[in-house]
């Protein structure tokens, strides 16, 4: 992995870390992709039932790295090409389908400003644990362009379409307090604890029953696109295979015996 992206795994928890700070972990190029492959392998490991994407410095992620993009957009335009856009298609898109479609909780430590698609990241988590001195920002019709990184998708479903489009169309810096008064933030804390608590919660989902979160997680996406007849029929199959794993069992057994499950992940 690049050293822009920081991964460590431990104890089934895997720790990825945007690590920019000195561009307030703006994304260029060498950040996106090593994201992408971070996310990738923490799928990918069996290893590991729940990550933490965090970041270092004084900012989770303000976005795509501006002065680079100038220069690429420069360099297209010299050789009539138009390669520069599709960094969404090749490393925003992929990012988020990694944090939405993995089988495992992910949780978001933010610890300053999350904005443009860095605030998509933060709204792809399934938890997200926020700094009170931290901020939100749309930011997209700042620089002509539309909302990406899932922007578009997950902040109406987290704050309604008439918040959102408020949002998108005057983009503003919200507080850590409004985000978490919208329901965009599940859990604010003061800045100094940001990373024990983040990581705290994200040891709490990687101890869990992983083939329930997963269940869940898929549950929750494909319910909002649903029927209820669909999402019901969706809910037998998710159930019927979460009541076949040994993680079950597991916890049953501990009901009965009034102790506390210790779960394996499978």
């Amino acid at each position: 992995m690049a050293d822009t992206v920081l991964y460590e795994v431990s104890d089934g928890l895997a720790t990825i870390t945007i690590n920019r700070p000195e561009a307030m972990n703006a994304m260029n190029v060498e950040a996106k992709i090593a994201l992408r492959d971070a996310l990738l392998a923490a799928a990918a490991d069996t290893g590991v039932r729940a990550v933490l994407l965090t970041a270092t410095g004084r900012a989770f992620c303000v976005g795509q790295d501006l002065k680079e993009h100038v220069s690429l957009l420069m360099s297209d335009k010299e050789s009539g090409t138009s390669h520069t856009m599709n960094t969404v298609r090749e490393h925003y898109n992929p990012i988020v389908r990694a944090i939405t479609e993995m089988p495992k909780p992910v949780v978001a430590g933010v610890n300053g400003v999350a904005a443009g698609a860095g605030m998509g990241f933060a709204l792809a988590a399934d938890y997200r644990v926020v700094a009170d001195s931290a901020k939100f920002t749309t930011s997209f019709a700042g620089v002509a362009l539309t909302a990406d990184s899932g922007v578009s998708w997950m902040l109406p479903r987290l704050i309604g379409p008439s918040r959102a489009a408020d949002l998108l169309l005057f983009p503003r810096s919200i507080t850590a307090q409004e985000a978490y008064e919208l329901g965009i933030v599940n859990k604010l804390v003061p800045a100094d604890d940001l990373t024990a608590e983040a990581a705290a919660v994200a040891r709490a989902l990687a101890e869990g029953p992983t083939l329930a979160y997963a269940a869940i997680k898929e549950s929750l996406a494909y319910g909002s696109g649903h029927s209820l007849a669909e999402t019901l029929d969706k809910e037998d199959e998710l159930q019927t295979r979460a009541g076949a794993s040994e993680d079950h069992e597991i916890a049953v057994r501990a009901f009965i015996a009034k102790e506390k499950p210790q779960y394996l992940g499978r």
